[in-house]
C-alpha cells in the first residue's frame, strides 16, 4: 500500500473536547445541524493544500511545494479532520470550504503519527459538518468516498462496499490498528476525506490505496478514541515528522520528508531528508512498515528521552541524539567520508540475516558472503563464547587484506577479566596498517570503543574493530569488518545496525 496524497503543542490543557450535534451555536442560538443525507456530506467537505518544502527519496528536495489532500469538519466552529501525512510540516495551510473560490486560513490542533489522523482548525464559524456512524460495520455495507482527488478542484463521489471490516492497518507511513478495506477507490487527493454511508454519516478517514484496486480507511472508532486529546492540542504517537519507512542500499528506518517547527524531532536537530535508523537502540523500518516505531512511541510518554540514531544521506554522517533532552544530534561518524581504500568496488545486490549454530547471535551479510561459521569462538585454544564469520571466502578473509568479510563474537567468559580497551589491545592491527583512530562507540544496545584502521596491505584496505557491552554488562562484544573496497563500507553500515546478541 502506500499513500495517496500529501505542531507541535505540548498539549498540557486537561480539558475535553465534545461535539454538540445540537445544530445549536456556543451561544445557543439556531446552527447548522449534521449531514442527514448524501447530498448534505459535499458542505462539509474541504479541500486542503499544504505548502512548504518537501524532501523525497528519489526527487530530493522539493521547495514550495504544494500538495492537495481532502478533509471534513466536525463541528461548526470549523473543527475538522484529515490525514497526519497531509499536513505535518507544511509551513501552511489553504483550505477550501463548499466550493468556495477563495482559500481560509488552518491551524494544526494536534496530529497522530502512527494513526495518521490530525485535527485543523478552520477560520470562520457556522460551518456544515458530519456526524460519526455508530452502528456495526459489515462486509457488503454500501458506502461513498468523498473528496477532492488528483488536486482536482471539483468534489467527487465514488460509491463501494465495505469489502474487510478489520483489514491490516501496517502501511509505511502509518501503524493503524483498526482500517476498512473498501471497493470505492481512493485515489491521490483523496486522502483524509470521509467515507460515509448513504446517510451521510462517517464510516472512516481515507488513507491509502494500491494497485490492485484496494482502498483502505481508517475506522471511526480508531479516529473518535483521540480526537478529544488532538482537538486539546494533544499529539500522539508523533515526535513531529511527517515521514515513511524506507529500505536503502545497506540500512532501513523513517525517512524524514519535513519537520514540524517546534517538535521533539526539530528541537532534536532532525532535519527533512534523514533516515532514522533506529530509535531506542531498536532498527527500525526493516519490514518496510512503521510497525516497530510505532510500538515504540505507544511503549513511552511523550516526554521520555528515546535514543535516536540518523543517518543524513546529503552528508554522509551518522548522527545520534536523545529526543527530548538537551542532547541533540551529533555526529557519531562518517566513515566513508574519512577514510579511504582503493578500490570502489560494485554494490551488493542483496542482504542475508545469519546467526551462529546457537540461534542467539544474529547480523545481516551481503548474500555474496556464502562462506559462513557460526560456531564457538576459539581464543588461545580456549573456547570463550560464540561467533560468527562471513566471507565470500574465510581463508582469504584470515591471509589477505583484499578479501572482504566480518566477524562478530560475544563473550560471558571476558567479563571481569577484559574490558573494552583490553578486548582491542588483544586484537591490534598496527604492524600491518596505519596506527589506528579510536572512537568512543554507542548505538544505543552496545557501548564501548572503536577502532579504524586504514592503509592495510599493499592495496590500503581499511578495518574497522569495535569491543563493546550491553548496559547490564553481561558480555562483551567484538565486532570485525575487513573493508577492501567502497562497496563493503555498505556491509559495515547493515553489520553495525543489525548485529545483536539474544540476552
Amino acid at each position: 500500500m502506500r499513500r495517496r496524497s500529501r505542531s507541535d503543542n505540548d498539549g498540557n490543557d486537561d480539558h475535553s473536547f465534545h461535539y454538540d450535534h445540537s445544530g445549536a451555536d456556543y451561544h445557543g442560538a439556531p446552527g447548522p445541524s449534521a449531514a442527514a443525507s448524501l447530498k448534505d456530506v459535499k458542505g462539509a467537505v474541504v479541500r486542503i493544500v499544504a505548502e512548504g518544502t518537501f524532501v523525497d527519496p528519489e526527487a530530493g528536495a522539493l521547495y514550495n511545494t504544494a500538495g492537495s489532500g481532502s478533509g471534513f469538519i466536525i463541528d461548526p466552529s470549523g473543527i475538522a479532520v484529515t490525514n497526519n501525512h497531509v499536513v505535518t510540516g507544511a509551513a501552511f495551510l489553504q483550505v477550501y470550504v463548499n466550493g468556495e473560490n477563495k482559500p481560509r486560513n488552518a491551524r494544526v490542533l494536534g496530529v497522530s503519527e502512527c494513526s495518521d489522523l490530525a485535527v485543523i482548525d478552520i477560520d470562520g464559524d457556522g460551518f456544515p459538518f458530519l456526524s460519526w456512524y455508530d452502528g456495526p460495520v459489515t462486509a457488503g455495507m454500501k458506502i461513498y468516498a468523498v473528496g477532492y482527488p488528483l488536486g482536482t478542484e471539483e468534489y467527487t463521489v465514488l460509491d463501494g462496499i465495505v469489502s474487510k471490516e478489520n483489514a491490516d492497518g501496517e502501511t509505511s507511513w502509518a501503524s493503524v490498528d483498526h482500517v476498512i478495506e473498501e471497493s470505492a477507490d481512493i485515489l491521490p487527493g483523496n486522502s483524509g476525506g470521509p467515507v460515509v454511508t448513504e446517510n451521510g454519516q462517517v464510516v472512516g478517514i481515507s488513507y491509502a490505496g494500491d494497485q490492485a484496486g484496494q482502498a483502505f480507511a481508517i475506522a471511526a472508532s480508531e479516529a473518535q478514541g483521540i480526537l478529544d486529546q488532538l482537538v486539546a492540542g494533544q499529539n500522539i504517537t508523533s515526535l513531529g515528522i511527517n515521514g515513511q519507512a524506507f529500505i536503502g542500499d545497506g540500512y532501513s528506518g523513517i525517512w524524514v520528508a519535513s519537520v514540524e517547527s517546534g517538535s521533539p524531532a526539530q528541537k532534536t536537530g532532525i532535519e527533512g531528508g534523514d533516515i532514522l535508523t533506529a530509535l531506542e537502540g531498536l532498527v527500525l523500518a526493516t519490514g518496510g512498515t512503521m510497525a516497530d516505531y510505532c510500538d515504540i512511541l505507544r511503549s513511552h510518554t511523550p516526554s521520555d528521552p528515546l535514543t535516536v540514531e540518523v543517518y543524513r544521506p546529503a552528508t554522509g554522517e551518522y548522527l545520534d541524539g536523545t529526543l527530548n533532552t538537551d542532547r541533540t544530534l551529533e555526529v557519531a561518524f562518517a566513515l566513508q567520508e574519512d577514510v579511504n581504500v582503493t578500490d570502489t568496488g560494485t554494490s551488493y545486490t542483496d542482504y542475508m540475516t545469519i546467526y551462529d549454530d546457537m540461534g542467539v547471535l544474529s547480523v545481516d551479510v551481503p548474500v555474496e558472503w556464502t562462506d559462513t561459521y557460526g560456531g564457538s569462538w576459539i581464543l588461545d585454544d580456549q573456547e570463550v563464547g560464540l561467533t560468527i564469520i562471513a566471507s565470500p571466502s574465510i581463508d582469504d578473509f584470515y591471509n589477505y587484506w583484499d578479501a572482504p568479510g566480518l566477524f562478530f563474537g560475544a563473550s560471558s567468559d571476558f567479563v571481569g577479566v577484559y574490558d573494552e580497551t583490553d578486548l582491542l589491545a588483544i586484537f591490534d592491527f598496527s604492524d600491518s596498517c596505519n596506527p589506528p583512530t579510536r572512537y568512543d562507540y554507542d548505538d544505543g544496545l552496545y557501548e564501548g570503543l572503536m577502532d579504524i584502521y586504514e592503509g592495510c596491505g599493499d592495496i590500503g584496505a581499511a578495518f574497522v574493530n569495535i569491543a563493546a557491552e550491553p548496559a547490564d554488562g553481561a558480555f562483551l562484544v567484538l565486532l570485525q569488518v575487513q573493508i577492501s573496497t567502497d562497496a563493503d563500507f555498505e556491509a559495515l553500515d547493515r553489520a553495525i545496525s543489525t548485529f545483536y546478541v539474544t540476552p
